[in-house]
């Protein structure tokens, strides 16, 4: 869990739906971050669907859809028989997307962190600091997108 993140959405209120374009945004690029670990074309699928809904070029109902499709997914996939658990990291990285195309940001961002972690090796979910360096691309990205839509 990533405290200062937390702390921030807390204070932006991103849950909230005056910030549902800001949420969208945050868990676009949360998702993103992993997307290379995603190894299912129909969860880069909605991915997409994603982005498109961010840049204004997707409805609402497509966009609703595309999370029913990536929350299947993720619950229906295979998983890791590999023994250092790197596989992992691709069940993370599906269940990143399925949050952020769901809008929920902050579980997108928990599971980016986690497959980011994970795709280093299973050991390093056993030292904390293996997240210090995610965690504080998240918060810098969360400020990035505010500053981005907030102009003073």
């Amino acid at each position: 869990m990533n405290a200062e993140l937390l702390a921030l959405a807390k204070t932006l209120q991103l849950n909230e739906p005056q910030n549902e374009t800001l949420r969208f945004a945050f868990a676009l690029a949360c998702a993103n971050s992993v997307r290379h670990l995603v190894e299912r074309p129909d969860a880069l699928a909605a991915l997409d669907v994603l982005q498109r809904f961010v840049d204004d070029h997707a409805t609402e109902p497509e966009r609703a859809a595309a999370a029913e499709s990536a929350a299947h997914i993720a619950q229906h996939h295979r998983g890791s028989t590999s023994i250092d658990g790197t596989a992992h990291a691709f069940v993370s990285a599906t269940y990143a997307v399925a949050n952020a195309v769901a809008g929920k940001a902050i579980e997108a961002a928990d599971y980016a962190a986690y497959a980011t972690v994970y795709n280093y090796g299973a050991y390093a979910l056993n030292d904390p600091s293996s997240f210090d360096e995610v965690h504080r691309s998240q918060v810098n990205t969360l400020r990035e997108l505010v500053a981005a839509t907030r102009p003073l």
